[in-house]
């Protein structure tokens, strides 16, 4: 048996994508800057999947820029409005402390440069309020940029609240949406979001593709030079058959979004219930405002990566945290944002879930991580300490 549960790192793609992508392939493959009618047949393609993906996200086409992910459309983003805003003088940015690393190592590019980058703390669960962004505004802020939903710990921002108070204060607002595209509904207009990241990957789209959306007026700062692909700002011929399949795999997950979500949510709340049953263990994130197939603890005592290693040979596939800091040695960013102590940080468990899973398998993932975690501590002289008397626990009982 294999289960796979890390579907925050990356999906499986779907059947409608792969399907979508196979002409663009086989039969019309030609460069979409091309003058010629096979040329010009993959132009209409490339620009029938900006207006599909344009109508799920309730923008104009004109306002896409297609890019290789989320990576890519956050450093664009964060950059461009860092540009717009020094031109006015302006070079105070707001984030959090616990976005992805293409937010926080993009601000971090931007303080060498003499960009000033306010990082607002995270409350225990994963939230961060309107207040606070509204606190931190000042008349030198020209971007906010917060992750609609955390990509470790699955907590929910309140998107439509922080863009309008962005909104008042004649501020671009960013928002890395690679977790919750596809995941949540968005509607960049109602929810006041003047710029958004996605990939595709994560919404059972291919690898290496995604999408940044600008509001109209926003003037992007191009990153890679060659050609005029994209309206000029982003060179290099466009991957067609991801596109297509992207667009795909988009309408899908749009078209189903609700009822997915409730059988997700079901299943959530029955790990969340399973793996509480764990004495020391907390639920990271906050409980109710959460994606709907992320379930994330951490267990006192352990290592996470033993814990991974061993699951693994029991079938499961999950993580400790983000992906692309998976072969970090240091505890997690995200918990330690949140208030996690550094030991407690280091026995963290990311449980992600999608349509494919069952309801066996989260009983089977439930029994698993109870054997796994108590074989551990057995063999943990911490632990030992811990029950013995002679060690404090950290987590309660």
């Amino acid at each position: 048996m294999q289960i796979y549960a890390d579907n925050a790192a990356t999906t499986k793609m779907s059947k409608a994508a792969i399907e979508a992508m196979l002409p663009y392939m086989d039969k019309i493959y030609g460069n979409p800057s091309s003058l010629h009618s096979m040329g010009q047949e993959a132009n209409e393609a490339l620009t029938e999947a900006r207006e599909r993906m344009a109508k799920l996200l309730g923008c104009e086409a004109r306002e896409i820029t297609f890019t290789s992910g989320g990576s890519e459309s956050d450093n664009q983003a964060i950059i461009s409005a860092a540009r717009l805003g020094e031109r006015k003088g302006k070079k105070h940015i707001i984030s959090t402390a616990f976005e992805h690393h293409a937010v926080l190592h993009t601000l971090n590019r931007l303080e060498k440069e003499g960009f000033e980058v306010t990082l607002l703390d995270v409350h225990e669960n994963g939230i961060v309020t309107p207040e606070q962004v509204e606190n931190a505004v000042r008349e030198d802020t020209c971007l906010v940029t917060i992750m609609y939903a955390n990509n470790e710990i699955g907590s929910v921002q309140p998107i439509k609240e922080i863009g309008g108070i962005c909104k008042k204060h004649g501020v671009i607002f960013h928002t890395d949406a690679v977790q919750a595209a596809g995941h949540l509904h968005i509607d960049v207009r109602e929810q006041n979001i003047d710029m958004l990241s996605l990939s595709a990957h994560k919404f059972h789209g291919p690898k290496g593709v995604g999408l940044l959306f600008a509001r109209k007026g926003i003037l992007l700062t191009t990153l890679i030079e060659g050609g005029a692909q994209e309206r000029g700002k982003r060179g290099g011929t466009e991957n067609i058959s991801a596109i297509m399949g992207m667009a795909a795999a988009f309408e899908e997950a749009a078209a189903n979004i609700d009822s997915r979500n409730v059988r997700l949510a079901k299943m959530r709340e029955r790990l969340i219930e399973g793996l509480s049953e764990i004495p020391h263990s907390i639920l990271n994130g906050d409980r109710v405002k959460r994606l709907p197939s992320n379930a994330h603890f951490c267990f006192e005592g352990i290592e996470g990566e033993s814990l991974l290693l061993l699951l693994d040979d029991k079938g499961i596939c999950a993580s400790s945290g983000s992906a692309c800091t998976s072969g970090s040695l240091e505890p997690s960013h995200v918990l330690l944002a949140i208030g996690r102590p550094h030991e407690i940080a280091h026995g963290s468990l990311r449980i992600t879930l999608s349509e494919e899973n069952t309801d066996d398998e989260i009983e089977y993932i439930i029994r698993s991580v109870k054997e796994v975690v108590g074989y551990l501590r057995n063999i943990s002289p911490i632990w030992n300490d811990m029950m013995n008397g002679r060690k404090e626990f950290v987590l309660k009982g």
